[in-house]
């Protein structure tokens, strides 16, 4: 394996948790104003989490070009 795929590999799982922990820290900012509470605050905050680390991976994708899923090939 070359340095080449190897730094790709790492550059694709740093990507990820830079989004699962920015998409965590704005999901629950956002549920802690909302001041929802039980399983709804459990369906919204999934669904909120989501749809913030879609966004952030297709962000980082358009304008770092990094790919991580494909998203700018649709």
């Amino acid at each position: 394996m070359d340095s080449a795929e190897i730094k790709k590999w790492v550059i694709f799982f740093a990507g990820i948790l830079v989004a699962i922990i920015i998409a965590n820290a704005l999901s629950n900012i956002i549920m802690s104003y909302t001041g929802i509470t039980g399983w709804v605050e459990f369906l919204v905050s999934f669904v909120l989490y989501a749809g913030l680390f879609f966004g952030i991976l297709y962000l980082m994708e358009r304008f770092l070009g990094i790919e991580f899923f494909g998203f700018n090939r649709l």
